[in-house]
């Protein structure tokens, strides 16, 4: 095999680490957070982390699930937490049930734990992670109308506010990236800020947590109002 040869396959194969890797990332968050709570971010290094790997292994993997709003960081009376959010969940449970998913378990892999895990979603989570999932291909899910809209913000609304005890007050970046590329950035705004003209939402200011410019990016801003990080449900 020539060394070019060789270096592809290397590639491939990191791929194909990189793919199982996020999937067994998001299933130990899941497990240990019961689908709800904060998990230490140095007792989920822990939890992923096999023979032969260390917490440098696994930070490329954890920067990709942060930037696609899969994970959240939070930092709470000086401890470093992560957080499973909703779109997560969704992106847990494409990788598990996608035909074309390449994540399998292999010996090195496969424990108890993990392997109770697996059976934990199955019998409580396999179904109920419907919103923004996509089950083919091309644009399926994409929201094209107001009303669609609505519908989809208000469950995931729901679904933050009773999943993470967020007391009525859902900050608006983790609305924006569970519904994700289903509707684009400026027309969440539009269509965010027509749902609280009709007073079926209410946009807060404040500030995020931690003051993050990439989560008050994706809140709104507005020329009349200023800076919105949250939404309360009126009706």
């Amino acid at each position: 095999m020539s060394k070019k040869a060789e270096i592809a396959l290397t590639a491939a194969e990191q791929l194909l680490w990189n793919a199982k890797a996020k999937v067994r990332v998001l299933l130990n968050l899941w497990d240990e957070g019961e689908g709800k709570n904060k998990v230490n971010q140095g007792k989920l290094t822990k939890l992923i982390a096999r023979t032969n790997e260390t917490k440098k292994t696994y930070e490329p993997i954890l920067k990709e699930l942060e930037e696609s709003g899969a994970i959240a960081y939070l930092r709470e009376k000086g401890r470093s937490q992560v957080e499973l959010t909703v779109k997560g969940k969704e992106v847990l449970a494409a990788g598990l049930k996608s035909q074309d998913s390449l994540f399998v378990f292999d010996g090195s892999q496969m424990g108890a734990r993990l392997g109770n895990a697996l059976l934990k979603w199955m019998r409580h989570e396999d179904g109920a992670v419907g919103v923004g999932v996509e089950t083919g291909k091309g644009d399926v899910g994409a929201i094209a109308s107001y009303d669609d809209f609505k519908a989809v913000a208000i469950d995931v609304y729901d679904s933050l506010n009773r999943d993470y005890n967020l007391d009525d007050l859902v900050p608006i970046y983790r609305m924006r990236r569970a519904i994700g590329e289903r509707v684009g950035r400026s027309q969440f705004n539009e269509w965010l800020l027509e749902m609280q003209a009709t007073d079926i939402f209410q946009l807060i200011g404040g500030s995020v947590e931690d003051s993050a410019p990439d989560k008050i990016e994706d809140s709104i801003t507005t020329k009349v109002n200023g800076l919105r990080c949250y939404v309360k449900r009126l009706t």
